[in-house]
């Protein structure tokens, strides 16, 4: 009935409990990037089935591929620091036996954890309180975009109660790794649509950005954790437009 699908690389220290919290699907899918750790070892220990897959810096086509390997017909993607909660997994199974009003996706509401602490405010107010499509039936829609991709439905979306229960970035070292992959995926994929960098977007995207979260998204209520991951994702910013200007240097 539910195919459950993970992406992973080197993702050993959290991926069990993100698979024993899927214990309720029928079938869960690792798609592995390369993982050069314990990842498939455990996923296959867990009863996974694991699929070796580049990601090649296209975070849509893994999940479109996954779609297409899932052998159910509701798909229900989550990441490998995520957990299923019990309220959530009730929902989804309720929705998904009783599925009488033709919804072909739903979004699921996501609690991040930041050092500890449930971040409330700032970057992931959004993810908290309207949540990620990550549920869907086989043939209902696309994922679209290399990086930070999104589902896109061809109809009706629903929303569950519950919440998925995200566990980002534990170390500012864990933190910087991402920062700086995620910056040059998504300056590759700018520089592919023409974009280019100038001295105005070094200095003010990465500022915006850090006002809207800290600020006019209330990330302050966040204390200490809220004002680090906000000042984190505006240098996620400045990362991006610096990379971006440097590929656009070399041609």
């Amino acid at each position: 009935m539910i195919t459950a699908v993970i992406l992973a690389k080197n993702e050993e220290k959290h991926i069990g409990k993100t698979i024993q919290s899927l214990s309720f699907c029928n079938e869960i899918i690792v798609v592995d990037d390369n993982s050069n750790d314990a990842t498939r070892e455990i996923a296959e220990k867990l009863g996974c089935r694991v699929l070796p897959r580049s990601l090649n810096s296209d975070f849509a086509g893994q999940r479109n591929f996954a779609m297409e390997q899932a052998k159910h017909d509701w798909i229900l993607f989550v990441d490998a620091d995520e957990e299923v909660t019990t309220e959530l997994r009730e929902n989804i199974l309720q929705n998904v036996t009783n599925n009488t009003r033709d919804i072909g996706s739903y979004a699921l509401k996501r609690r991040d954890f930041f050092w500890g602490k449930e971040l409330q405010y700032g970057e992931t107010k959004k993810a908290r309180s309207v949540g990620l499509i990550r549920l869907m039936k086989k043939r209902a829609g696309v994922w679209h975009g290399s990086v930070h991709e999104a589902f896109v439905p061809h109809g009706t979306t629903g929303s569950l109660t519950g919440f998925l229960d995200h566990f980002p970035h534990q170390t500012i070292s864990e933190f910087l790794q991402d920062i700086n992959f995620y910056s040059s995926l998504r300056a590759r994929e700018l520089a592919r649509k023409q974009k280019t960098a100038t001295v105005f977007s070094l200095l003010f995207f990465p500022l915006g950005k850090f006002i809207l979260t800290y600020i006019i998204y209330l990330g302050f209520l966040d204390g200490p954790a809220g004002f680090t991951y906000a000042f984190m994702m505006s240098f996620h910013s400045f990362l991006t437009r610096a990379k971006l200007f440097q590929y656009g240097s070399r041609h």
